[in-house]
C-alpha cells in the first residue's frame, strides 16, 4: 500500500491537506471521510487498491488536521477543494465515496460536479436537517445531545466540542472505543476488536484535532444549515448503504435517501452498524467501484 500526504495552497489563501492511497495508474476514487475525522482514515479501505486498479485521493476537511479552517463553511463548499486535491493529484474523472459525515460530502460532489464525478457512494450517511424528518430518532446519547447542543450554539456548545476535541486529540488504540461511548453497537464494537484497527482509528482522530477542534465544530455547523444543493437534483449513479444496528446515523438516514434520491440504488445491510457497515464490506464496495469503471 502506497500512502502520501501533502499539501497544497488554495487560491483563497488557506492551506489543504490531501492524501493518496495505491497507484497513480489506478482509476480514481475521491473518498470524504466522517466526523470527526482527517485524511489518514483513508487507510482504512486499503483492500480497495490492492490490486492496483483503483487510485484513492482524500483530503482533512477545512479545520481538520493541517488544513486550514473555513468559518462558516456550508457542505457545498467542499466541492472546490476536492477539485484542487484531485487536481494537483493529476486527476481527471472520479467516483466519490462519503462515510459518515462525508456522506452529504460526497453528495455535494455527485451534485455539483457532475459529469466529471460519474457516481457516489454514501455509506451510513446523514440527511439534510430541514426536512419534516425525527433527524436524531434512533440515535446514541451523544449525538442526541451534541446535536441539540448544535442547534442552539453559545458558549456551552462550543465548551462541549472543546472537550470533545482534547478527548480526540489524546485518542490511543486501548480508550477509542471507550470514547465513543453509547454510539457504537455490538457489531461496531466487534468491528473494532482489531488491534490495528483501533490504532489506525486512534491516528486518523489525533491528526484531526492536531491544531484543535474547529473543523469538527463546522461539519455539525454545516449539517445544521442549509446544504447549498439539493441532493434531490442528483443525475450520476448514486448507493445508498446502511445497516440496522448504526447508533451513529440510523437506517431511518438511509431509507429517505434511497427512496429520495433519483438515481439511488438502495444496499441494506442487515445486522450491520456504523463501522462494521464498510468493515465488514470492503470488498463488495472494491466490486461495486471496479464494475462502475467496468474493469
Amino acid at each position: 500500500m502506497t500512502y502520501n500526504e501533502f499539501l497544497i495552497d488554495t487560491p483563497d489563501g488557506r492551506v489543504l491537506q490531501v492524501a493518496t492511497l495505491g497507484e497513480p495508474s489506478g482509476h480514481t476514487v475521491l473518498f470524504h471521510h466522517g466526523t470527526p475525522g482527517s485524511a489518514s482514515l483513508v487507510k482504512m479501505f486499503a483492500p480497495l487498491v490492492e490490486d492496483g486498479s483503483l487510485f484513492v485521493v482524500t483530503t482533512s476537511r477545512a479545520g481538520y488536521g493541517k488544513s486550514s479552517r473555513l468559518e462558516g463553511r456550508d457542505v457545498a463548499s467542499v466541492v472546490d477543494d476536492a477539485r484542487l486535491a484531485l487536481d494537483a493529484a493529476g486527476r481527471s474523472d472520479y467516483v466519490v465515496v462519503g462515510w459518515s459525515g462525508g456522506g452529504p460530502h460526497a453528495l455535494a460532489c455527485a451534485a455539483l460536479d457532475a459529469p466529471r464525478c460519474r457516481a457516489a457512494w454514501s455509506l451510513a450517511g446523514v440527511v439534510p436537517t430541514n426536512l419534516d424528518f425525527d433527524w436524531t430518532e434512533g440515535m446514541g446519547p451523544e449525538n442526541v445531545e451534541e446535536f441539540a447542543l448544535a442547534k442552539e450554539g453559545g458558549p456551552e456548545y462550543e465548551a462541549r466540542m472543546a472537550m470533545y476535541g482534547d478527548a480526540f486529540k489524546a485518542a490511543t488504540k486501548d480508550d477509542v472505543v471507550e470514547l465513543f461511548g453509547g454510539l457504537l453497537s455490538e457489531p461496531d464494537k466487534a468491528a473494532f476488536e482489531p488491534e490495528a484497527r483501533r490504532e489506525g482509528f486512534a491516528a486518523s482522530l489525533q491528526q484531526g484535532f492536531e491544531f484543535g477542534w474547529r473543523g469538527f465544530f463546522d461539519d455539525d455547523q454545516a449539517m445544521m444549515k442549509e446544504w447549498g444543493f439539493d441532493p434531490t437534483t442528483i443525475s450520476v449513479p448514486t448507493a445508498v448503504w446502511f445497516g440496522d444496528q448504526d447508533l451513529m446515523v440510523p437506517r431511518t438516514h438511509g431509507e429517505w435517501l434511497a427512496r429520495s434520491l433519483p438515481t439511488a440504488s438502495r444496499h441494506f445491510f442487515e445486522g450491520d452498524g456504523h463501522v462494521s457497515l464498510v468493515t465488514n464490506h470492503v470488498d463488495e464496495l472494491t466490486a461495486a467501484i471496479r464494475a462502475t469503471y467496468a474493469l
